[in-house]
């Protein structure tokens, strides 16, 4: 009997260790949203014509920091880690002046509808048409994943946003959401206690929108804890300020983001969990109007703004071939959920998912 006993152990034990080696054997995620930045900022880097508006207040500090030579040398500056690292080992797909196009496929123009389509690939215009705190009825690729045998307890959302639990419904999902000016809970190290602590002792700027960096460091500390396999963040202050007028803010935000995923990136390309098999897939859930009337307000977005179903998306990882800046192409938001589940080896119902997965070699 005792044989049998150690016998079915040793089984359970190698059983453990086995679909562990294999957890951490197949490749993780990190999808990463930007709110709102629209593809000619990524692409072209400041704005001259909003530069030289009433939008801007301290019009020699942003030439001082991101003008110089030319468009190339603005973008550069104005999101370094995109153009010195993404550009080179990855894909830039979304500049309409070289024939790439990204769009959108709902018809709304705005964020919960365009977090719908990203996180689900569909667009669910009939259900989703507002951005009001409703629980999302269709499933997103961060649920199926939690349902995964290889995935399960290995998803997590981070999001600057209050209304994302609705959106990837953490009552019915099980996963994990950290967003708006949640606390992170659990057993808590030092740090994530005093994250707790101050992030409503900052600036409040927006009630339902905390800042990016309370939401980022949230989301290092977790994935330095857990190591979760599929990681959603989602920054939310650049639409925040545009909304605003706030050119200034709007620009350095989307600085400030840059660098916050390059940090991530250093840590993913120096944690022996993640090193080298780590992809990271940036993208927007709209795009926003490019001047001051108002069919193409820039400080707009929604289905009246000429522009606002024109995104972007970056791309790096492991099994990404280096096509750096892509033209000639038509690509589309509800490709980043399939794209999402191929690499994660994921089963997904296709009459949910109908959308291509990209071709990333």
């Amino acid at each position: 009997m005792k044989t049998l006993h150690k016998l079915v152990l040793a089984t359970l034990i190698l059983t453990s260790l086995t679909s562990k080696g294999q957890q951490e054997k197949n490749p993780n995620v990190f999808l990463i949203t930007l709110d709102g930045v629209r593809w000619q900022d990524v692409f072209t880097g400041i704005d001259t014509n909003l530069l030289n508006s009433n939008y801007t207040h301290n019009k020699e500090l942003l030439i001082s920091k991101y003008v110089g030579k030319s468009e190339e040398e603005n973008r550069k500056m104005l999101m370094p880690f995109f153009w010195n690292t993404i550009a080179k080992e990855g894909q830039l797909h979304g500049n309409r002046t070289k024939g790439s196009t990204v769009d959108l496929t709902n018809k709304m123009l705005f964020s919960y509808p365009g977090y719908n389509e990203i996180l689900t690939g569909k667009a669910d215009d009939e259900h989703i048409n507002s951005n009001d705190k409703n629980y999302n009825k269709n499933v997103t690729l961060l649920e199926t994943a939690n349902a995964s045998e290889l995935y399960r307890g290995k998803v997590a959302a981070f999001a600057s946003w209050d209304v994302f639990p609705f959106i990837i419904n953490d009552k019915r999902s099980g996963v994990p959401v950290n967003a708006g000016y949640m606390d992170a809970v659990g057993a808590l190290n030092e740090k994530e206690k005093f994250l707790n602590e101050i992030q409503r002792q900052a600036p409040i700027i927006w009630e339902s929108v905390r800042l990016d960096v309370f939401t980022h460091h949230f989301a290092k500390e977790y994935i330095q804890k857990e190591h979760p396999k599929l990681v959603y963040i989602a920054y939310g202050e650049t639409d925040d300020f545009a909304h605003e007028g706030a050119f200034d803010f709007y620009m350095k935000s989307l600085q400030n983001t840059d660098a916050l995923i390059a940090d991530l990136w250093e840590y993913v390309q120096n944690d022996t969990f993640y090193k080298d098999n780590t992809y990271f897939i940036i993208t927007t859930d709209h795009g926003r109007g490019d001047g001051v009337a108002e069919s193409s307000k820039w400080t707009s977005h929604g289905a009246d703004v000429q522009g606002a179903e024109h995104t972007w998306l970056a791309i790096i990882g492991p099994g990404i071939s280096k096509k750096g800046e892509v033209s000639n192409e038509q690509l589309f938001t509800n490709q980043v959920a399939p794209t999402v589940a191929e690499i994660l080896k994921l089963e997904t119902n296709a009459t949910n998912t109908p959308a291509k997965p990209l071709e990333l070699n």
